[in-house]
């Protein structure tokens, strides 16, 4: 068994969390995160290093990007070229970073997404301003480590004379950890730190005077200062981000939109696709053409109109389902003491005030040592120089080297540093002159040394030399913003006529539930007659409408469908047209449209007037069905029912006129009154009580008149019709029982099946039988109140009444 003493039996849950969690460790604070302090991820910093240390420097010549990656990766970055690669050609491009941190010749891809060239035929080397977040690296500023191998050693973190987290932002994606942080301006931020530096408890309000917000290299628009604040204030936030653009007039009266800038890290070229897919497809109306005109002198692309185009309403939809405008997210997540930290702007310039602390520190005790041994040796330089004679004469008696240093320490007391320094010193120095370059050089030591022991011991001449470094960097670097920021964002309002051609069509609704618009030419064409049907099915509603107009379609249990006029689908007259079961999911199995409404637009003064069999009747707005978010599929409710109840009659009133309810029962009984009796209610209501229905009786037909002077019709089962004028109807109130509108029968008793109003049309009758009697209005005899009017079909050879239908 002692051979089997070094094996351990551990779960798979034990194995599995313990390598993730160092695989985890390992790619957020070695990979995916930048550093609060440099603002560089490893990669990142090895690449800057690695040129630094080879002499590819930006006072160089260009060299080959291949034998940059090949030192990264041979020396300090154990890993694919391809991401080495990868990474320095971001660093050179200035679309994504606004200070690049290398200059590249060749192709280093572009915002259309293109690839770079491959790194054996690019040459690279460092830019001048990154050559300020190296320098100093030589003078034990920062901690050095071993590299993979133990046979070099790199920076765990940059000098960084500027404050490059917030200047070239950072992204990244570990595991559990991801990062946004925008781009700034270098002169900006340089503000920022200095005012920090002077008031170290300045509010953010403070801060964001110096730096009011991101600037990123594409410029664009920034739109949500408060939006900005609660980002720099807790590390998160979503910002608008909108392109620049223009509208130009061009010849022929036509006008055009003009892109300048467009957002941070959007794609040029599927930005380009997008808008001329939109045209493509025609989703908007009054686009002409989409092109992409940039060049070497600036970003360009063109949206060219056609003429009458509204360009304000076409650019606001454009804004909304393009990436014209994208939110931006920032997301601060930066390694601060080795750990993932969500920061805030205070937090990041903090953090970088106390590294800079650190790297002047340290660089002062660096250049203290080194100026303690220089002012020694001169020191001894001197004194040799004054006794040069002896001294000539000991060496001249002497060995060997190391016997002249001996008696150079033992007879005249120089210390073994001097010592070195005095022998190895060559003969042309022996001149007098030397002497008061010696003297003036000590005199210079002796004021380095006071300066340096300054700034280790007295934070106020510390702080001076950090706000001297970066105003320095502030002149010879920064620039004017590119990113404009306004205060607010603006509401994007589409307007419907930018959405829709302004186009008359003709629609049919079936009473089966088929739906289809077709072009007046489809109609004109192929005639009324011989619309596309089901064998068995009727029309249910035919009408000229415009593409940009409502249609409303009430079912008998209760049920609004919306549909606008352009999204009901195009087909030719003699076609079928589509089942509104194959849009609207929340229909029952045997219900079935009874009403159909178009308006042009739905308002408040028009309303839907809904009664039902049980004697219910209800008034709701138009605009209580103005589009519900999931009107494509689900329709909703218009009148809330009782259990067995349905509706039977709806009609679109105005309330502008003061119409008159008549209800009709099926025994007979007419009650008429004021619409006004109704008040409008909402979408979910059940309404009011219309009429007090005997026991067994039902409503058959309910209709809104405008006047008493108005005739109605009345169609009973046996075939018996009637006209008679609204006024023989006492005018009473709701609720009431009414007065009969037939003769009473002892034996096979009339029954109302329907109740018309006059329409220029012809009156379809169709029996069980499947008789069919067509006649006009004025071919239905007028009877008084109490008569059960004239037979328009013998019931005993024909069958009763089936359907009624007007058919033009």
């Amino acid at each position: 068994m002692s051979e089997y003493q070094g094996i351990q039996e551990l779960t798979l849950e034990e194995v599995m969390g313990d390598r993730f969690g160092r695989y985890s460790k390992y790619i957020i604070q070695e990979r995916a995160l930048p550093d609060i302090r440099d603002g560089l991820k490893p990669v990142q910093r090895r690449i800057l290093f690695a040129m630094n240390e080879d002499g590819n420097t930006y006072d160089k010549g260009f060299r080959k990007s291949a034998k940059a990656v090949g030192n990264i990766m041979g020396n300090y970055h154990p890993h694919g070229d391809s991401s080495i690669y990868e990474a320095m050609v971001r660093m050179s491009q200035d679309w994504k970073l606004r200070e690049t941190l290398i200059d590249m010749h060749g192709n280093n891809g572009s915002m259309d997404g293109d690839s770079p060239a491959a790194m054996r035929y690019t040459e690279a080397r460092l830019s001048e301003v990154s050559g300020e977040l190296l320098a100093d690296i030589n003078k034990e500023t920062v901690d050095m480590v071993w590299n993979f191998d133990d046979t070099e050693k790199e920076p765990t973190v940059l000098p960084a004379k500027f404050p490059n987290l917030l200047v070239n932002g950072s992204t990244g994606i570990s595991a559990g950890y991801a990062t946004e942080i925008p781009t700034h301006n270098l002169g900006e931020v340089i503000d920022g730190v200095i005012y920090l530096l002077d008031h170290p408890n300045a509010s953010l309000e403070k801060l964001m005077t110096f730096i009011p917000g991101p600037d990123f290299p594409t410029g664009g628009i920034l739109m949500g200062t408060d939006q900005i604040k609660k980002a720099y204030e807790t590390g998160k936030g979503k910002v608008v981000l909108r392109s620049k653009t223009a509208i130009e007039a061009i010849r022929g009266g036509k006008e055009q939109i003009v892109v300048t800038e467009i957002p941070y890290e959007v794609n040029k070229a599927s930005l380009v696709k997008k808008l001329d897919e939109i045209r493509l497809n025609k989703k908007i109306e009054g686009i002409n053409e989409v092109r992409d005109e940039t060049d070497r002198t600036g970003l360009r692309i063109v949206i060219e109109l056609k003429k009458g185009a509204n360009a304000n309403g076409i650019l606001q939809y454009l804004f909304k389902n393009t990436d014209l405008q994208i939110n931006y997210n920032f997301n601060m997540v930066a390694i601060d003491h080795r750990r993932p930290q969500q920061v805030g702007l205070k937090r990041i310039l903090e953090s970088y005030i106390d590294h800079r602390r650190d790297v002047i520190l340290r660089r002062s005790q660096f250049e203290l040592e080194k100026a303690q041994k220089r002012a020694h040796i001169v020191e001894g330089l001197i004194k040799a120089l004054s006794i040069l004679d002896e001294i000539i004469h000991v060496i001249r008696q002497s060995q060997d080297k190391k016997d002249s240093k001996a008696q150079l320490v033992s007879q005249f007391h120089f210390t073994e540093a001097q010592a070195e320094a005095i022998v190895v010193m060559q003969l042309y120095r022996l001149s007098n002159t030397d002497v008061v370059a010696l003297q003036q050089e000590a005199q210079q030591l002796a004021e380095q040394i006071q300066q340096l022991h300054d700034i280790m011991e007295h934070d106020a001449s510390l702080v001076r030399v950090i706000k001297n470094e970066l105003r320095t960097v502030k002149k010879k670097y920064a620039n004017e913003r590119l990113t404009r920021i306004e205060e607010k964002v603006p509401e994007l309002k589409i307007e419907t006529d930018i959405l829709v051609a302004d186009e008359q069509t003709m629609v049919a609704v079936t009473k089966e539930g088929y739906v289809k618009r077709s072009s007046l030419r489809s109609y004109q064409s192929s005639g009324h007659d011989e619309v596309g049907m089901k064998e068995g099915d009727t029309l249910l509603y035919v009408a000229e409408l415009n593409t940009r107009d409502h249609l409303l379609m009430l079912t008998n249990a209760g049920q609004m469908i919306y549909r606008p006029v352009h999204e009901i689908s195009e087909m030719k007259w003699k076609e079928v047209g589509d089942h509104i079961s194959q849009s609207i999911v929340n229909l029952a199995a045997d219900e079935e449209i009874i009403a159909v409404f178009s308006a042009s637009v739905l308002n408040e003064t028009q309303t839907i007037v809904m009664m039902t069999q049980h004697g219910m009747i209800k008034q709701t707005a138009l605009s209580a069905f103005t589009p519900w978010r999931s009107y494509k599929t689900k329709a909703t409710c218009a009148m809330k029912l009782k259990e067995g109840d349905c509706l039977i009659a709806a009609q679109k009133c105005s309330m502008s006129i003061d119409q008159e309810v008549v209800v009709a029962t099926r025994h007979g009984y007419g009650l008429r009154y004021l619409l006004s009796e109704v008040s409008v209610t909402g979408a979910k209501a059940a309404g009011v009580k219309s009429i007090n229905l005997k026991e067994g009786d039902e409503v058959a037909a309910g209709i809104v008149v405008d006047n008493a002077a108005q005739e109605v019709a009345i169609i009973t089962q046996r075939g018996a019709m009637k006209r008679m004028s609204v006024g023989e109807i006492p005018l009473l109130t709701r609720a009431k029982r009414g007065v009969l509108l037939l003769k009473p029968l002892k034996r096979n008793a009339h029954e109302i099946r329907a109740m018309l109003t006059e329409q220029a049309a012809t009156l379809c009758v169709t029996t069980q039988k499947g008789t069919k009697v067509e006649l006009t209005w004025e071919d239905i005899a007028c009877a008084p109140r109490e008569s059960n009017g004239k037979l328009m079909f013998d019931e005993k050879q024909n069958g009763q009444l089936h359907s009624i239908q007007w058919q033009q």
